[in-house]
């Protein structure tokens, strides 16, 4: 029997396709019932980091992701127990279209063999949580009703409960649209028109984060929780949530608890933070801290020290190409990182760090540390990556096998050879990143929600290395 994950009401927001408004209508849920004195959890299913930001901001909750491949199946209830904590409703985003997700069978649990794994329909039957599905109405009438009855009697193992109109003309096409889905008795939960208002800027790997413009951000998505509580049935999505047990009971999948951080040492561990580097897994800081890190931020863009008595570093991932010519500018720090990581200091760098760690990107000067040069291209990286090592690192040893995710339009030449990188979908193997005892850079992003030993490994390098001090530079950049 496996032991009981107890979650709070829930509610998970599904999309037909990608772009249809999902970030947009979850966002708005989230700020309505705030603003009315819920206190509100998010998620996000899959591995993005753009998107949870905008939960951030208007659940205020820290972000959450719930990704089955990365942190397995058996997992995503008790992720989303520990994402719940504390709230009165669970506000979950899906990824893609309802049913997309993965290619590999060998990651789907047993009685949910028709849902693509990391997929948002597999998410809603892991949590056993109602969706209510986001349609893109721009050009459709009644042929919404054949659009929706599809998506509902796809699969019997999700349930979706009800819908919300988005991008609506007018009154008399929202009208025409509740007519079509009557004779289906789904319930609709509300509409939306287009306003841009709440249009947030896309970049090259979604929207803007929020970090880069959070008092704007803040506005818009105040603006988007009046239209919400106004045009959307709060209240309706508030019963449809307290619908979904406390407790699940699934056969075929052991809810298994999260497994335990073991406390290492205590250490102090530096943290690139700020614009340029905003892609780190609230979980990962957690798992961290567990292990007996305090963490130290600073931002590369402003600061021109690291931090004191520091006996590790963390460089997340983000938008180093962005900011590249302020990075650059920061002679000062790159050449103290360049000092502390030649000197051995347990260093781990993912994506956005390990360019900034790199000789140059787009020709602008960076740290010099790895001996590789950084383009942008017009060609995207994406998807889940299993690696493994070879040779020994702060985080895992030679031989073992890591899991995550890429998504980057930048190209690293050399690519190096640190990890053996197979993406599981028939394109064989690569190799790429730069490893050593002392340090690990790469393009993998990998979550700790469900993997603390990578923590308590990084703290236990950490805690044997030589405490840094800065006192000035010792090199000129």
């Amino acid at each position: 029997m496996s032991p009981a994950r107890t979650l709070p009401p829930r509610v998970l927001i599904a999309g037909t396709h990608s772009g249809v408004g999902k970030t947009t209508v979850s966002v708005g849920i989230m700020a309505g019932l705030k603003a009315k004195g819920v206190r509100v959890a998010n998620a996000k299913v899959g591995p993005d980091f753009i998107d949870p930001t905008y939960h951030c901001l208007a659940s205020g909750k820290y972000p959450r992701n719930l990704d089955s491949w990365m942190c397995g199946a058996e997992y995503i209830p008790a992720l989303a127990e520990h994402a719940g904590e504390d709230a009165d409703i669970l506000v979950v985003e899906g990824v893609m279209g309802l049913f997309d997700g993965g290619t590999s069978t060998s990651d789907t649990p047993s009685g949910a063999t028709e849902l693509a794994p990391s997929s948002t329909g597999q998410t809603a039957w892991l949590l056993d949580c109602p969706v209510i599905l986001v349609v893109d109405v721009s050009s459709l009438a009644q042929s919404v009703a054949a659009l929706v009855k599809g998506y509902v009697e796809f699969s019997n193992k999700v349930r979706v409960a009800g819908v919300i109109f988005n991008r609506v003309g007018s009154k008399g096409h929202e009208k025409l649209l509740r007519d079509a889905l009557m004779p289906l008795a789904i319930p609709v939960y509300g509409a939306l028109t287009k306003n841009d208002a709440w249009l947030w800027e896309d970049r090259h790997l979604g929207l803007v984060p929020a970090v880069e413009n959070s008092s704007l951000i803040k506005n818009s998505i105040r603006a988007l929780g009046q239209a919400c509580s106004a045009c959307l049935d709060l209240e309706g999505i508030m019963a449809l949530a307290k619908s979904a047990g406390k407790t699940i009971d699934h056969d075929g999948i052991d809810a298994s608890c999260l497994p335990p951080t073991r406390f290492v040492a205590n250490t102090q561990i530096a943290v690139a933070k700020g614009k340029a580097f905003s892609f780190i897994y609230q979980d990962n800081l957690e798992r961290l801290e567990e292990a007996g890190a305090e963490l130290a931020f600073f931002d590369p863009l402003v600061d021109e020290q690291l931090p004191k008595d520091i006996n590790g570093l963390y460089i997340g991932g983000g938008f180093p190409e962005v900011f590249v010519r302020d990075l650059a500018a920061n002679t000062r720090l790159m050449s103290q990182v360049r000092q502390v990581v030649n000197s051995g200091l347990p260093t781990w760098a993912e994506c956005g760090g390990l360019l900034w760690l790199a000789k140059s990107l787009d020709r602008h000067e960076l740290c010099g540390v790895i001996p590789a040069e950084g383009k942008m291209s017009q060609k995207l990286t994406l998807g889940y990556k299993t690696a493994r090592l070879n040779v020994n690192t702060p985080i895992a040893d030679k031989g073992e096998y890591l899991k995550g995710h890429e998504f980057h339009y930048s190209v690293l030449t050399p690519p190096g050879d640190g990890l053996l990188i197979s993406t599981g979908a028939g394109n064989g193997t690569h190799y790429g990143g730069f490893a050593s005892p002392e340090m690990l850079a790469s393009y993998l992003h990998i979550h700790l929600g469900t993997a603390p030993t990578i923590a308590e490994n990084f703290i236990s390098s950490a805690s044997k290395s030589t405490t840094y001090r800065p006192t000035g530079t010792t090199e000129d950049p």
